[in-house]
């Protein structure tokens, strides 16, 4: 039987909720980001609520590599600094439990969620994103929904503009109706007049149907099969009607386009079918490249070929010949001499010719392996697109919690502006690396992993500062770190005090220096004793080196003798792992100046004064 740790159940529940909330709301974000986009495609095409919903689910769907990563994000911040908030972090720590250890549950469950992550790329993602686009490009096809407006063209329907100057909503009646036909051209266009006129569809909803009241048409007859002579004249026909009823090719259904056509492209292709589509286009890419490079090769420049290709069995085989000397200097100059003018113009014109039509030959190849190339470098995107999901998971959780552990700040304000800024960084990293990949400017791994490669550093140094309780954000930790970057080290400056409250006592004084000369064995043992990667992160065995040294300054800086004074001024700043030597050293120098026979520690009485005044040489 299991048992989960109550520490463990503790930090999932206050992370689900948040995770889920925030998924969702990132959801709702970037599926609005959606139909902000596509509306024009939506409005106006009469579709049913079951092809929108639809639609949206799949949007929904297709959303989820961009929504995950800023959930988690926002959700780690939120919690840890919740945690922070609410001094819950800082009591787990004072129990001893580390930061690593409160993250524990959730970095399994991170790796959980990346694996998940990755199947739903494989597995999901494929066939929601062929569904969607084939939807989508099918909402695109269907015809808007006829609603003419008054006193105004509607240009709507395909090859006719129809102007209605008032109609009835309640009867459907449009009244002063004028129609320009072009559908057949403008040679046979047809212009309809009409008092009043009622709109339909067939059954079918295949054609419109148009019944006219009281009105006349007028058609031209350019293409009539009446046997007219042509003339310059256009002849025309001229009708009046009480009543006439037309018909117009409008397909008002909504038709689905095919699946598979869209499922045969790199977005409906899972991990097995892209490397299968990535080595068919390799290999056609290499063979019209080789083939191409032949016939460069083999092609007879002013009548010399030093390269043939000749067959051999099935395959071409490469022979190289030795170039054809010519017996002189060709004389270019000499086709401009020619005694007919003519003639030095016909060999221009000719050249001219096969240099264009090279060209243009060069043109159409490049062309071809262009597009080869193009959709090499799509099916390769997608294919590193499969993993880069999971990584992106665990590495903006490794930046948002141990930020959250920092930032000490729950709720919604401060996490989500953070959350925004740092997604925002990852995004324009990821669609630059996305676009370079795609126009070859840069590999395709290169490409696709370089938001992955600029956010991974941001994460371990979060996660060293948190795990080592560092002020991140103390700006008087940075202009000392750039102060001792530049050689600038920070000293003490303590003097000799002129009114001392509390005398320095010997023993107390050994007391401190022992103290702080085991609080730095100790650290040293327990730095021995670790491996070089904890070694790096762990900053716990300082602490004790850091609170014994300021105990010791603190005391002998009321000391009246200068040599201990100087000495405590070589003492560091900042307490690190390369320092506790030196401290070290001069710890025991401080112990042998202390227990020095010096009359300046030690109280005396002057027995010659007859006062019985106690005095201190100086």
């Amino acid at each position: 039987m299991v048992i989960i740790k109550r520490l463990y159940t503790f930090m999932l529940q206050r992370f689900l909720p948040l995770f889920a909330m925030t998924f969702f709301i990132c959801l709702f974000i970037v599926l609005m980001q959606f139909l902000f986009r596509y509306v024009d495609d939506l409005v106006g095409k009469g579709l049913g609520m079951d092809v929108i919903g639809e639609l949206f689910f799949y949007a929904a769907l297709t959303m989820v590599p961009t929504a995950l990563p800023l959930a988690v994000l926002l959700a780690s911040l939120m919690t840890f600094g919740n945690l922070g908030e609410k001094f819950e972090l800082t009591a787990m720590k004072a129990a001893g439990i580390s930061l690593f250890r409160i993250m524990r549950p959730l970095i399994v469950l991170m790796v959980l969620v990346a694996m998940g992550a990755f199947f739903f790329q494989n597995n999901v993602l494929p066939v929601a994103q062929a569904k969607m686009w084939t939807l989508l490009f099918s909402v695109r096809q269907k015809s808007p929904e006829v609603e003419i407006p008054e006193r105004t063209f509607y240009d709507q329907i395909p090859g006719i503009n129809l102007y209605v100057d008032k109609k009835n909503p309640a009867t459907g009646m449009l009244y002063d109706v004028t129609i320009y036909d072009v559908s057949q051209g403008l040679d046979n266009s047809r212009v309809i007049l009409a008092d009043s006129a009622r709109l339909s569809f067939t059954e079918d909803k295949t054609k419109l149907f148009l019944h006219f009241y009281s009105g006349e048409m007028f058609e031209n007859l350019r293409n009539n099969s009446m046997g007219l002579p042509s003339s310059g004249y256009l002849p025309f026909r001229r009708e009046n009607f009480s009543d006439k009823q037309v018909y117009f090719t409008f397909d008002a259904n909504f038709n689905r386009m095919d699946e598979s056509n869209m499922r045969s492209q790199y977005v409906g292709k899972n991990i097995a079918q892209l490397r299968q589509s990535i080595d068919s286009i390799g290999r056609k890419v290499d063979s019209l490249g080789n083939n191409f490079a032949h016939e460069l090769l083999s092609y007879p420049y002013i009548g010399v070929s030093p390269v043939t290709i000749e067959r051999q069995g099935d395959s071409l085989v490469e022979v190289r010949r030795r170039p054809v000397a010519l017996s002189a200097p060709m004389n270019i100059d000499s086709i401009f001499n020619a005694p007919d003018a003519s003639r030095a113009k016909s060999y221009l014109a000719t050249a001219m010719a096969t240099a264009r039509r090279l060209r243009q030959d060069y043109e159409f190849r490049q062309v071809i392996l262009t597009d080869q190339e193009k959709s090499l470098r799509r099916h390769g995107i997608e294919m590193q697109k499969k993993f880069t999901l999971s990584i992106a998971c665990i590495i903006f959780f490794f930046i948002g919690a141990p930020l959250g552990a920092i930032i000490k700040k729950g709720g919604l304000g401060t996490p989500l502006v953070i959350s925004v800024i740092l997604f925002i960084v990852y995004y324009i990293f990821d669609n630059t690396g996305y676009k370079m990949a795609r126009d070859g400017k840069l590999e395709v791994w290169e490409g696709i992993w370089l938001s992955t490669a600029v956010l991974l550093p941001l994460g371990v140094f979060f996660t060293y500062k948190a795990v080592g309780d560092s002020a991140v954000f103390n700006m008087d930790a940075y202009r000392n770190f750039f102060r001792r970057l530049a050689g600038r080290q920070d000293s003490r400056s303590l003097e000799v005090k002129e009114v001392i409250m509390e005398e320095v006592d010997t023993n107390r004084a050994l007391e401190l220096t022992a103290a702080m000369r085991s609080a730095v064995d100790a650290a040293q043992r327990q730095y021995q004793a670790l491996d070089p990667l904890r070694r790096f992160f762990v900053k716990a065995p300082l602490r004790d080196v850091r609170q014994a040294m300021g105990d010791m300054i603190d005391y002998l800086s009321n000391s009246r003798r200068q040599r201990i004074i100087d000495l405590l001024n070589r003492f560091p700043f900042e307490v690190s792992r390369r320092r506790l030597t030196d401290m070290r050293r001069l710890t025991a120098e401080l112990e042998e100046i202390i227990t020095e026979q010096d009359n300046s520690l030690i109280p005396n009485i002057d027995i010659n004064n007859e006062s019985g005044n106690k005095t201190r040489q100086d």
